[in-house]
């Protein structure tokens, strides 16, 4: 699965792309469960009652175009989920949503074709190369797999998450509606700017024109720690690759380019109006704080201390310790300091190294 990340300002915005095979199990293991653990035949509704996770709910403006129509904010049932999701179909109806996903050939199945194609008239030693050749060629190309949707996860700054760790229940719950609506004003963006589909069939990769869409069709997940236990107050926002296009009311899949391309604009802007949001509900003020060599600089909370957020950042600590010792490798063999992208490269390196696997098999 392709994922897609930027840091700005002390908040993540990720876009993972979510295929209909590995991509929808990773949805039920990782994202609807918050990286938990549940017996395969144990209903999510039971989950979420044992484990104290919030179910998902439904958000994007294209939900009335659904059979019977759903309303937003109700909680999402795994039957919806495994429709929507998994088959690309209506969550209520399970009518398709246009065009079924496409099936593509596994590499043994290309290999098995081509293998059928080879002369008879072949010796054994003759069949044998031509076939080391075709595996090897074939094991070298991957395998397409049909997107069923993309897990865009927005992730408030750190100085708002040790605040949310910390406060009372009261105030938890206005940062939480500060953070919803900070979404909300995410998604708007998406759906009035960034969202199109392709038509016509000739053209650079098959389409003619990019046109509006109705809206997205999205499931929403709050989760409030990370993978090493932090405080991390966040949300998947999983987009379903199926949209009505405005001119014909015709199903079909997202412009992924689009939504990839606006990644980082997704990250500013989520930042700016959750700013926004906090400090008109709860009067507070922000400051600037560099973040160290090769980091760009965080707006923070003025008055949450940064010993307090240092404390709840395991994984930030574990990253530094990483680039420290991947700067010190370089200083040793190159004899200078590392440049700023390189910085930056080594920073996501150690990014990549840190990751905590997650609890579940993806």
């Amino acid at each position: 699965m392709e994922r897609a990340v930027a840091y700005l300002s002390g908040v993540t915005v990720s876009i993972r792309v979510m295929t209909a095979g590995d991509g929808y199990r990773y949805l039920l293991n990782s994202v609807v469960i918050g990286d938990g653990d549940r017996d395969a035949a144990s209903a999510l509704t039971r989950y979420y009652l044992k484990s104290g996770t919030p179910p998902g709910s439904w958000i994007g403006s294209g939900l009335p175009d659904l059979s019977g129509g759903v309303a937003a904010g109700a909680a999402v049932t795994e039957e919806q989920l495994r429709r929507l999701m998994g088959f690309g179909q209506d969550p209520n109806s399970g009518e398709p949503l246009g065009r079924p996903y496409r099936k593509f050939a596994t590499a043994a199945e290309r290999i098995e074709r081509r293998l059928e194609k080879l002369s008879g008239t072949l010796t054994d030693e003759e069949f044998a190369a031509h076939a080391a050749l075709i595996e090897g060629e074939e094991a070298s190309k991957p395998t397409s797999v049909p997107v069923a949707g993309f897990d865009l996860t927005l992730s408030a700054p750190k100085s708002v998450s040790t605040l949310w760790a910390v406060a009372d229940g009261g105030t938890q719950a206005l940062i939480a509606q500060a953070h919803h609506a900070a979404i909300q004003d995410v998604i708007a963006l998406v759906e009035r700017d960034i969202a199109r589909t392709r038509i016509g069939a000739k053209g650079p990769r098959g389409a003619v024109a990019q046109v509006e869409v109705r809206g997205v069709i999205a499931t929403a997940y709050d989760h409030y720690d990370s993978r090493a236990s932090d405080p991390q107050l966040h949300t998947h926002v999983v987009v379903a690759n199926r949209v009505q296009a405005v001119h014909d009311g015709k199903w079909r899949t997202l412009d992924s380019r689009a939504i990839h391309a606006a990644v980082t604009g997704l990250s500013e802007h989520y930042n700016a109006v959750l700013s926004d949001h906090l400090t008109q509900i709860l009067g507070i003020g922000w400051e600037a704080r560099e973040r160290g060599v090769g980091r760009s600089t965080a707006w923070e909370i003025a008055g949450v201390p940064q010993e307090l957020m240092d404390e709840f950042s395991s994984r930030t600590r574990d990253i530094e310790e990483v680039k420290d010792r991947l700067v010190a490798d370089y200083v040793t063999k190159h004899g200078r300091q590392p440049s700023p992208k390189l910085l930056w490269q080594f920073r996501q390196q150690a990014t990549l190294e840190t990751r905590p696997r997650s609890s579940t098999t993806r």
